[in-house]
């Protein structure tokens, strides 16, 4: 039985001669007709699939120079330092200071986006929501999401500039107190708004519209607990003090 380093030896010079392969390359290379004869070669190996074309072209982790968006181009093919598509476009977008629109992310992956970041959303990977007729996708999580919607905005894309820096600084205040500061803050502009005040204030900063109304109802009937963040009884129960035993 051949020593482990010479039964990969053909493919390890494959690859160092190409950078990038095929299936049909490495067939070539090691001999063989059976697609599971290389996977168990390469299974020995620490190896990436592209993200385009279909994961056809195969290359060994030590060899792709990343971008400082984590992608790389070789033989036409591009390959992502996360692997596969969903997860280099789920990264791509949470890393975006204004999230992206597909067409805008398509130009960076240089691939089709629509499916993979529909098939993100629906999995509760990814954020989408409406802006001047397009879907801007951001990331899931609160703070963030909310970052990337200001942002998003403070690009003045057919609104009106001065209004659109108000909105980014609501956010940005927003985004640094804390639970009870929040709910209260969005029911104070909120009220300043008038009427549909709740919803507009619910997009802006990417709440329900029911936690801005209990914002709203609260200061209306001071009902505010000061120097409080949480009902009376929330958070971690007191520790019960011990004394020393004499």
């Amino acid at each position: 039985m051949k020593p482990e380093r010479f039964a990969l030896q053909p493919l390890q010079d494959l690859f160092e001669r190409s950078r990038a392969v095929t299936m049909p390359e490495m067939k070539a290379a090691l001999g063989t007709r059976v697609d599971m004869t290389v996977f168990r070669k390469l299974a020995r190996l620490d190896y990436l699939t592209s993200y385009s074309h279909r994961g056809g072209y195969y290359t060994l982790q030590s060899i792709p120079r990343f971008d400082a968006h984590g992608i790389w181009l070789a033989c036409g093919a591009w390959f992502s330092r996360r692997g596969t598509l969903l997860n280099a476009a789920e990264a791509a977008v949470k890393e975006a200071a204004a999230g992206y629109v597909a067409s805008e992310l398509e130009a960076l992956l240089h691939v089709p986006v629509k499916d993979v970041l529909l098939q993100l959303a629906r999995a509760g990977r990814l954020d989408r929501h409406e802006f001047h007729g397009l879907y801007v996708y951001t990331a899931k999580e609160r703070i963030r999401r909310q970052e990337q919607r200001a942002a998003r905005r403070a690009l003045g894309q057919g609104v009106d500039e001065e209004e659109d820096q108000q909105r980014a600084a609501v956010a940005l205040f927003y985004s640094l107190l804390d639970e009870q500061q929040r709910r209260l803050y969005a029911g104070l502009e909120s009220l300043k708004q008038g009427h549909g005040g709740d919803r507009k204030l619910a997009e802006v900063l990417g709440l329900d519209e029911e936690t801005v109304a209990r914002g709203r109802r609260e200061l209306l009937t001071a009902n505010v607990q000061r120097n409080r963040v949480r009902q009376p009884g929330g958070g971690r129960p007191r520790a019960e003090k011990k004394r020393p035993v004499s």
